[in-house]
């Protein structure tokens, strides 16, 4: 056998390289399992890692991007019913937009003319229930002033509290102005061109691909509508219930706490719990703590009736999530992007496991005609 160069001959390469091969292949195939699927998520973490960094770098961008998608979904079948009007297009699109900007500005008007003399007092007996619960802490469980203060300033030095920077208060509020033009732009055009958009997409595609993206994203879409229509009539059922409640248990600010509802109806769970908490604090304040028992006894109630009766009804099967993992996502989107990040991740999750459930069944199926996708336009 004539050795090479440096001495080493074929057949000693080969095995050497073939050396790794047997070891894996000796290996049990749990752990070969285990291997696999580990280095598959490490990678599918780091991408998310990375894509959620990107997104809080481009703050003012991604959450034009979230609110435009959420609401070209909401009011998708306000245009269609106006373009079955035998409206052109960008009519029925623009007659869209100007309708949800009316329907904003009405509502905030209301509630500014009946609740901008009661902010101030929600704060006031916010501070009051603070202090009332503090007093019921430190006289019943074995903590004292100064650990329940020790504790209050790591809570706070946590949120990021701190002096309010006017420089910075000025940016912020030009970015969130900004994104609220971009996103009232992009709605436009959304509702305009967004199924031209996608058929330009799909005709870009052929093959298996082309038929299993269509499905994919037609079943998305869905989900998204599904969700964002079913998460406003749930949060508003919410709110009333809670509202009126309030108000029969003679509450003060009955109509800012449910507004509070409303809003915290867009957060799963968590969302709802901190609106109850809040309304529960501004009672004890207010009327006692039998009131505040009853105020509580009402808000399980009313969470009760959403989730067991009312959100199976509203909601479609195949929108729902399991808590656990609701509450999983949630935490996600809140430690990466904060409030806009706990409220879009729960619709990403849904929308994302669904387009994964209909890529795995469409396995399998025999390919449909590529022709039967419509034409990109001209």
């Amino acid at each position: 056998m004539v050795a090479d160069g440096a001495g080493r001959t074929p057949e000693g390469t080969t095995g050497r390289a073939a050396e790794p091969r047997q070891t894996w292949a000796a290996l049990p195939w749990l752990v070969r399992s285990a291997v696999v699927w580990s280095a598959c998520l490490v990678v599918v973490v780091a991408a998310l890692y990375l894509l959620g960094k990107i997104a809080v770098l481009l703050a003012p961008l991604a959450i034009a991007l979230a609110a435009t998608v959420f609401l070209t979904a909401l009011l998708d079948p306000v245009q269609l019913a106006l373009r079955r009007l035998r409206l052109p297009a960008s009519l029925a699109a623009l007659l869209t937009v100007l309708l949800l900007l009316g329907v904003l500005f009405g509502v905030g008007a209301l509630v500014w003319n009946l609740t901008a003399s009661q902010f101030s007092e929600l704060s006031q007996e916010l501070s009051q229930g603070l202090q009332r619960t503090r007093e019921f802490v430190t006289s019943t469980l074995p903590v004292n002033d100064q650990q329940l203060d020790r504790l209050l300033d790591q809570v706070r030095q946590g949120l990021g509290q701190g002096t309010v920077d006017p420089v910075s208060g000025a940016r912020t509020a030009a970015e969130v102005l900004g994104s609220a033009l971009l996103a009232l732009v992009l709605l436009f055009f959304l509702l305009k061109d967004g199924r031209s958009m996608w058929r330009w997409v799909l005709s870009r595609m052929t093959g298996p691909n082309r038929s299993v993206t269509a499905e994919a994203g037609r079943v998305g879409w869905r989900t998204l509508g599904a969700y964002s229509r079913g998460t406003m009539m749930i949060a508003a059922i919410d709110a009333i219930g809670i509202g009126l409640a309030l108000v029969l248990l003679r509450v003060p600010l009955a109509f800012p706490l449910a507004l509070i509802t409303f809003f915290g109806g867009f957060i799963p769970i968590i969302g709802a719990t901190v609106a109850g908490a809040v309304a529960v604090l501004v009672a004890l304040a207010a009327k006692g703590p039998v009131t505040a028992l009853l105020v509580l006894a009402a808000v399980i109630a009313v969470q009760q009736i959403e989730g067991n009766l009312l959100e199976p009804l509203i909601m479609k099967r195949q929108v729902r999530l399991h808590p656990a993992v609701i509450l999983v996502a949630v935490t996600a989107g809140t430690l990466i992007a904060g409030i806009a990040g706990a409220f879009v991740s729960v619709p990403i999750t849904a929308v994302v496991w669904r387009v994964i459930d209909t890529v795995q069944r469409h396995r399998g199926r025999p390919a449909p005609d590529a022709e039967a996708a419509p034409p990109a336009p001209a």
